[in-house]
């Protein structure tokens, strides 16, 4: 059974769909609790307007419907272009080191997968650059180290 050729295929459909599925799933429960903790006020004599009030102010503090710091966003951007060409360069230095101690060519194929993190760090420098450009078009000057001048 596992030594079919199409389960690879079959497995790499089957992780998107999961995916979503989970994801509305999470967001159905989310819905859920939310129904609960208002069902739960009301119960304990909370007027409407005043749970509205509280869920709306603690939906408030979550950091996703948060206004965006553009100064938090460079430097993500600047981090994760690190790690991945790091990680891409890690990997195809790994595979030209380990192509040499087990003399087997075949090993080359984890340096191509290198270039896959290194390509996307590189896409990263660029957006970095492209925020850092944008944002000094605003009048927000930056110094060499990304911060503010």
């Amino acid at each position: 059974m596992f030594n079919s050729p199409f389960i690879i295929p079959v497995v790499a459909m089957l992780i998107p769909i999961v995916a979503i599925i989970g994801g509305v799933w999470s967001q159905a429960h989310a819905a859920r609790l939310k129904a609960d903790q208002r069902m739960a006020m009301l119960a304990r004599g909370i007027p409407p307007e005043e749970i509205e009030a509280i869920l709306k102010s603690v939906s408030q503090s979550d950091p996703s419907t948060a206004t965006k710091d553009p100064m938090s966003s460079l430097g993500r951007a600047r981090r994760a272009a690190v790690v991945l060409i790091s990680t891409g360069v890690g990997l195809v230095v790994f595979s030209l080191v380990l192509e040499q101690v087990v003399q087997d060519r075949d090993v080359l194929a984890v340096a191509a997968a290198g270039l896959i993190p290194l390509a996307i760090g590189l896409g990263f420098v660029v957006d970095y650059h492209l925020q850092k450009r944008e944002l000094s078009r605003f009048g927000l000057d930056l110094d060499a180290n990304g911060r503010k001048s």
